[in-house]
């Protein structure tokens, strides 16, 4: 089977971090692009981060929006199929529903572009 598992969601204060995982099954995560998004109460879903998604595909290639461009930072272990989401100086604004996804390299962070999803992760910031 094809999947993405995440994990590492859970309650943190203003300020504080948390580190995501996205675990791959049944495909090699480094031939595609993988996003995270996320999607919060009365909100449109949104692309928070994504890795090998820029033109060209080069590998390793990050893109982070301006909402969480500096404090949120994508990376990715071959070894263990695995992405990770590193989140540091969170606001409670950042609190949503985190899904990865795999689609093609090379391609906009957007959500049509994605074909693999995993089940999400709830992260929730608050006092």
């Amino acid at each position: 089977q094809l999947q993405l598992v995440e994990s590492g969601g859970g309650l943190v204060q203003p300020g504080g971090s948390l580190r995501l995982s996205c675990a791959a099954s049944g495909f090699t995560l480094d031939h595609y692009a993988i996003g995270w998004f996320r999607q919060a109460p009365g909100k449109e879903r949104e692309g928070v981060s994504c890795i090998c998604c820029t033109d060209g595909s080069p590998d390793g290639s990050t893109y982070y929006p301006i909402s969480v461009k500096g404090r949120f930072t994508i990376s990715r272990d071959n070894a263990k199929n695995t992405v990770y989401l590193q989140m540091n100086s969170l606001k409670p604004e950042d609190t949503a529903v985190y899904t990865c996804a795999a689609g093609p390299r090379g391609l906009l962070l957007h959500p049509l572009n994605y074909n693999y999803w995993g089940q999400g992760t709830q992260v929730t910031v608050s006092s």
